[in-house]
């Protein structure tokens, strides 16, 4: 029986005597002779009479004399312990013995010595993180691999058109005969290191393009500078041009690139200067450099205000202002027209240099109206104190009109989605929502945190409470984006969705996966179901990993892939867009869009990939996915 007089604190086994628990450091057999003292019953025993008292006061100082005249053995010193210089130690054992201010100080704490399994699974962190990076790197390259073959049915049956149509093997003009795809395709290939695809661009570039835009006919202005223009000047730069990244040296020397671009923009600039207001006209006829108006006179507000990032590049590596001048003025002109909450109409007229309608969205012929106030902002080098510095204002003003007036929750499940004003702010909601609406997660992301990750801009204290709430949306509005492609039978999202509200339902119209969590949210109207390898979700998924570091975005992007290789690959070379994407198998449209190129692939392979590769704090992409440099000047 255990005497009250007992200490409470026993050791848990007769080993733990031994053995200092606390530090897990073994003892020298004085130190467990003094412990074993210490809690058996000989100290209560001795005690109790004089000689006892006399024998251990004896042995005390018998003790006392063994340590100070013992030969130290030396630390015993963990196999992934560092060892230290002599002066750390601050000479406490010197010449083999102990001296009594090493007896005073406390001894050094060392780390636990691990049984065999437990090292090895300590490591398993780095083999999972190792397992995770090489799993990238695989679905990496069957994105670049996907690039290739989209590229081999594009030269085997449509080299120097637009288009390929690829089931019926031969291409289309539908851009002006420029060769769109060639374009759209080049910094792609640059990008994933494919020189023999860059070496095949780059020399039908260099041998027919500058002839073909001195010949042809009409070309949307707006079409033209984002795919065409922009295409050329990140070509240009990514070859090496102006000091740029010179990611290759396979096709032409990066002037090239640059003369063919100058001698493009002087023709587009006639859109400018034929107009009687700082909007410019439509389309231009490139052989005689003139320029008229679209049929009804009137221009997209997106389509004007989307080609600056393009001129001001341009005007900064040839040089020459005039560039930047005349497109600078058309959004100089919008800042001083009326909006709704700093949300605008999606017509405007050239003529009079007023918006038209009331019709308010951010879907077509809105979109990147929005996407380039934030970017020409960083494209100058994102300083309140610059020229442009009034496009942040507007951006910042038209956000928060998003968030008032167009973002609303679906039901049953809460999706946050943006909506409609056809009839203007006095008119009805509508819970429509373009695929092209998903460029906004990343552009919001973008705008939050100016290109830095979340982490980084916290830690430099950059966030304010509104970037906070922005970032918030974006993630939710990806959401939503990506449900539109799981709620359906293919994987793949429709043109354009509707959202069950209280005000709004329509039944029978789900998207045909009914496992989906929100099938009975989403609503995919007939006229609607069809898919055209657009880039805009993949594009928000890319700048949000970039920023969140989240990797549900790359498996998010991972899925979408696999939907497009399951549905969309033709086994003869190249994609194709379908009709419904509601129905399995789904029909086929017989066209492949440049931007599966040119936008879709190569973000799904930044995504995959390094974050260090084009990074979003000294790169823009336009809104055709070529990346502009940032002028870090301020």
């Amino acid at each position: 029986m255990i005497g009250s007089g007992m200490s409470k604190r026993l050791p848990y086994t007769n080993k733990d005597v031994d053995y200092d628990n606390a530090k897990f450091r073994h003892r020298s057999f004085i130190q467990a002779f003094t412990q074993s003292l210490a809690t058996s019953n000989l100290k209560r025993d001795c005690t109790s009479c004089s000689t006892g008292k006399f024998l251990l006061l004896l042995l005390v100082f018998g003790l006392a004399y063994v340590m100070l005249t013992h030969t130290s053995p030396g630390p015993i010193v963990s196999d992934n312990q560092a060892i230290g210089d002599g002066k750390s130690e601050n000479n406490l054992i010197t010449k083999g013995r102990i001296t009594l201010k090493s007896l005073l100080r406390r001894p050094p704490r060392l780390p636990p010595r691990l049984p065999p399994d437990s090292k090895s699974s300590s490591n398993k962190i780095g083999h999972v993180n190792q397992d995770v990076g090489s799993v990238w790197t695989t679905r990496q390259k069957k994105v670049k691999d996907a690039f290739i073959h989209a590229w081999s049915g594009y030269k085997s049956y449509a080299m120097g058109f637009d288009e390929l149509m690829p089931l019926s093997h031969h291409g289309v003009d539908g851009l002006g005969g420029l060769g769109a795809t060639v374009v759209d395709a080049l910094d792609t290939a640059m990008i994933m290191g494919i020189d023999e695809v860059t070496a095949e661009a780059g020399s039908w570039v260099e041998a027919h393009l500058a002839k073909r835009i001195s010949e042809k006919g009409q070309v949307n202005l707006f079409e033209t500078t984002i795919r065409v223009l922009g295409g050329l000047l990140s070509a240009y730069h990514l070859r090496g041009g102006e000091k740029g990244m010179n990611l290759t040296n396979a096709g032409p020397e990066p002037d090239v690139y640059l003369d063919i671009a100058k001698n493009l923009a002087d023709r587009l600039l006639s859109a400018f200067t034929s107009s009687p207001t700082s909007i410019p006209l439509s389309d231009v006829i490139l052989r005689d450099s003139s320029a008229h108006p679209a049929p009804g006179g009137l221009s997209s507000t997106s389509e004007v205000s989307t080609v600056q990032l393009e001129f001001n590049y341009l005007s900064s590596v040839s040089g020459d202002q005039k560039y930047s001048v005349e497109a600078m003025k058309t959004l100089d002109h919008m800042k001083t027209l009326p909006k709704v909450e700093g949300l605008v109409p999606i017509y405007i007229s050239p003529h009079s240099g007023q918006f038209s309608g009331e019709n308010i969205r951010l879907g077509s012929r809105g979109d990147s109206y929005y996407e380039y106030l934030i970017k020409v902002w960083l494209q100058s080098g994102a300083s309140h104190e610059s020229n442009t510095s009034y496009l942040y204002k507007m951006y910042v003003e038209a956000m928060k009109g998003v968030k008032h007036l167009l973002v609303r929750k679906s039901i049953p499940n809460g999706l946050v989605f943006v909506g409609e004003l056809p009839n203007g702010l006095n008119g009805g909601f509508s819970p429509k929502m373009d695929h092209l609406v998903c460029f906004l997660p990343g552009t919001l992301a973008l705008g939050a945190t100016k290109g830095l990750t979340k982490e980084k801009a916290m830690l430099n204290n950059a966030l304010s409470f509104e970037d906070i709430e922005n970032l918030k949306l974006a993630e939710d509005l990806a959401k939503t984006c990506f449900e539109m492609y799981s709620v359906t039978s293919t994987g793949l999202a429709p043109e354009i969705a509707y959202f069950h509200t209280e005000e709004f339902s329509e039944q029978g119209l789900e998207g045909g996966n009914k496992s989906s969590e929100y099938v009975n949210d989403i609503i995919i109207k007939p006229a609607d179901r069809h898919n055209l390898l657009r880039p805009e979700t993949v594009e928000s998924l890319f700048v949000l990993y970039r920023i969140t570091e989240d990797p549900k975005y790359r498996e998010w992007g991972w899925q979408i892939f696999k939907a497009f290789e399951k549905y969309t690959r033709v086994e003869t070379g190249g994609y194709t867009s379908l009709d419904d994407v509601t129905y399995v198998p789904p029909s086929k449209r017989d066209k492949m869009e440049t931007f599966f190129l040119g936008e879709t692939l190569k973000y799904l392979y930044l995504l995959f990939g390094d974050s260090s590769v084009v990074p979003l704090d000294k790169f823009v992409f336009n809104t055709e996915a070529h990346p502009i440099p940032i002028n870090l000047k301020k």
